[in-house]
């Protein structure tokens, strides 16, 4: 039986692509799927597990990295594709349009929802658009919503990844879903209680990433901040940035490791959807320091495992950074929650959901 692995696109090595790369070690896929591929070779082997894949790609490849720009014609590309493979068993990873893939009636389509899917088209605290914009795009914007609104019913099956997200699917799609939670690596990221005197964190450098609130709590204290990862905002982060904060790109998976585990704590400001990278933190016995909005208010417990902030604003990162001093933790019993998120156990949850579904 072939298997078949559709994705948004392939750029750039985040939480999402850690998913599909454990998604790829146990599923062995045949083919897979892209709107665009301009990922570099040496994260495209660590998605793909050092296997040459055919990888099918839509003519958005054409515009190279200004492919965001044509976001209203992705329903569009995802759409053209076609897979004649007889009884395939296809698994999406959609954070975007992933699941709109049309499947042949002799195929089975598992989607697995890494994310809210096209959150710039449902945004509604102007994180992807200004007001204006948005009014601007407003006709447009309904479309699109009404096309993944149609779309959402192409999967036969659906998996949220966590129960943020499941309520989100519920809310706009009318559609009830389990949650099966992403791996971690819990044996890469090992327990570390030897911690040194910084705060880090590691994301995307994008907006909806608030790292910019991070940077301005920071620089208003003297701790030293490790912030690692890459995106359009760096060189605004790093032009307002005092001395006390050191910039990082991505860096090769043990690197983040050594630094993250000797961390005295992970600092996030973004509403995630899950958030992987906190839960390695966990998993290295490094408390957590986050938004308790999302993936997060599931993964991190208050007092125990972190410091839980109710407000995106510099002021509740310092009310918590000033909780986080007063509290003390146990990095052991931190590691020991992050267990639960190991990559056995998602792989375990998801074959068996296969098993049950493919059986009916």
């Amino acid at each position: 039986m072939k298997k078949i692995l559709i994705v948004d696109w392939l750029d750039k090595y985040g939480g999402a692509e850690r998913v599909l790369t454990v998604l790829n070690k146990h599923f062995d896929f045949d083919k897979c799927f892209t709107l665009i591929n301009i990922m570099s070779n040496g994260d495209l082997n660590r998605v793909f597990n050092g296997k040459k894949i055919e990888i099918v790609e839509s003519n958005l490849r054409l515009v190279k990295s200004g492919f965001r720009y044509l976001f209203f014609l992705f329903p569009f590309f995802i759409s053209r594709f076609k897979s004649n493979d007889n009884d395939a068993i296809i698994i999406s990873s959609s954070f975007s349009v992933a699941k709109g893939f049309k499947k042949q009636s002799n195929q089975t389509h598992i989607c697995y929802y890494q994310a809210r899917n096209q959150r710039y088209i449902w945004d509604d605290e102007n994180i992807y658009f200004t007001r204006i914009q948005k009014i601007i795009l407003s006709p447009l914007l309904y479309i699109l919503r009404k096309i993944d609104i149609n779309h959402s019913r192409r999967p036969d099956f659906i998996i949220a990844n966590s129960l943020f997200v499941k309520d989100w699917i519920k809310k706009n799609y009318n559609i009830d879903t389990p949650v099966i939670y992403p791996p971690v690596d819990t044996k890469l990221f090992k327990l570390q209680k030897n911690k040194e005197d910084y705060f880090i964190t590691t994301a995307r450098l994008e907006p909806y990433k608030r790292v910019d609130l991070l940077v301005k709590a920071f620089n208003k204290t003297q701790e030293t901040l490790y912030v690692v990862g890459d995106g359009s905002m760096k060189k605004r982060l790093k032009r307002i940035a005092n001395q006390n904060i050191r910039f990082f790109d991505f860096l090769e998976p043990n690197k983040v490791m050594k630094l993250v585990s000797k961390a005295k704590a992970f600092v996030h400001a973004g509403k995630e959807d899950f958030g992987i990278a906190p839960v390695e933190a966990q998993s290295c016995g490094t408390p957590v320091i986050a938004y308790n909005l999302g993936g997060l208010s599931e993964t991190v417990i208050d007092g125990k495992t972190g410091i839980l902030f109710n407000a995106q604003s510099t002021d509740a990162i310092l009310d918590a950074l000033t909780r986080f001093k007063q509290t003390e933790f146990n990095f052991e019993k931190i590691s020991k929650h992050a267990e639960q998120f190991s990559e056995e156990n998602f792989i375990t949850n998801f074959h068996n959901f296969i098993d049950s579904k493919t059986k009916q």
